[in-house]
């Protein structure tokens, strides 16, 4: 039997250095200058940065004193989130003017699903030329999207014209397009992956698309199915309106290393107070507990339990993350330490499933 999958017209929209963009747009002096939001201690660690920075190699995620070493004038800027979420609800506000289909990503991105959308317009393409306007208009701040077929082929054409551009792959051109594509674009293949590709001689969509479904799952393990088939432009998630959370957890670094259990509880007793917050904010509770360690020489640990009914009190939490502290000697002083609820009461019970299909992707030249 066969299956005519519909063509869809799913936009990504991604702010560009979207909270350094907006401190730079709150304060007129730092505009054209290096900019990375962050704490700039040496435990600091750079959330975002401006284009200006990122000419110097500093990046999100990267140690403030190696972003300082990198980039000498580098200015930085407390993070403000309150800010980032005002700023957020606007442009939010600006994607449901076109439809109802918006599956945000983070304060800053999302993705759109535009097939059937508010203004009856046929073209993709100038839907998110529009949103890009208006956001300019509304916000100060530019936008870039990729546009295309799938929620995938969206993501990666939103990274070509960067920044504030936007770039559309029609069905007709999704194949010609990943074939000629660096496999290290492909959204989901990291830096391991990556190198791990390129030593197999898996340098682009096409020598990808040329491996059997076989061969990558022998390589890749269950990510070899999803790289067969997004190699050949099939993806088939939809745009969800909601998520459904799976976890929530709460963190903190410390300026010194800590050795005291005694102080470890007195940090887990207020992390778990923001746990306990977050839960009643989003009204679930759970049942595994998760206590994570990070070492001072960095190395990752982590402890859990599953208790047999759900909880969200921090007393109730702290009982179980006790038990996870103790449960063996610290090897190291500690750097940070987080606790996260998963096995929510909020996930869905229910799975369909769908009989597995000759499939046909109808590729049809429409209004992009």
């Amino acid at each position: 039997m066969e299956m005519v999958l519909p063509i869809r017209k799913i936009i990504h929209v991604d702010m560009d250095a979207f909270y350094a963009s907006v401190e730079q747009l709150d304060r007129p002096e730092l505009r054209g200058k290096p900019i990375a939001v962050g704490g700039s201690s040496k435990r600091g660690v750079v959330s975002a940065a401006s284009y200006e920075a990122r000419k110097y190699g500093v990046r999100s995620a990267m140690s403030s004193v190696l972003a300082q070493k990198l980039c000498p004038e580098l200015i930085f800027v407390r993070s403000n989130f309150e800010r980032y979420h005002e700023v957020s609800k606007i442009i939010r506000s600006i994607f449901l003017e076109y439809t109802d289909l918006v599956e945000p990503l983070s304060l800053d991105e999302a993705y759109l699903d535009v097939t059937e959308n508010k203004r009856g317009n046929p073209s993709a393409t100038l839907i998110a030329q529009e949103i890009r306007e208006k956001i300019k208009q509304k916000t100060g701040l530019n936008a870039s999207a990729g546009i295309s077929i799938n929620k995938f082929i969206a993501k990666v054409a939103s990274d070509i014209n960067k920044p504030n551009g936007q770039k559309t792959i029609p069905p007709e051109e999704v194949v010609p397009f990943l074939e000629q594509l660096d496999v290290k674009k492909f959204y989901g293949v990291g830096k391991v992956t990556k190198e791990k590709m390129y030593r197999l001689g898996i340098f682009t969509g096409k020598d990808l698309k040329s491996k059997s479904v076989e061969y990558l799952e022998e390589h890749f393990g269950k990510s070899g199915n999803y790289y067969y088939n997004v190699s050949r432009g099939i993806h088939k998630s939809k745009v969800k309106p909601e998520h459904t959370r799976k976890s929530l957890a709460a963190e903190r670094t410390f300026h010194e290393n800590i050795s005291s259990e005694v102080f470890m509880l007195e940090r887990l007793e207020e992390i778990a107070a923001e746990v306990e917050r977050r839960l009643r904010k989003s009204k679930v509770a759970g049942k595994t507990i998760t206590l994570k360690i990070k070492y001072s020489d960095f190395t990752l640990q982590t402890r859990s339990k599953t208790l047999p009914l759900y909880i969200s009190s921090q007393s109730l939490i702290m009982e179980t993350v006790k038990d996870l502290l103790f449960q063996e000697k610290m090897k190291e002083s500690v750097r940070l330490l987080g606790i996260s609820l998963s096995n929510l009461n909020n996930e869905e019970k229910k799975s369909s499933k769908v009989p597995v299909e000759k499939t046909i992707d109808v590729q049809l030249k429409l209004a992009f």
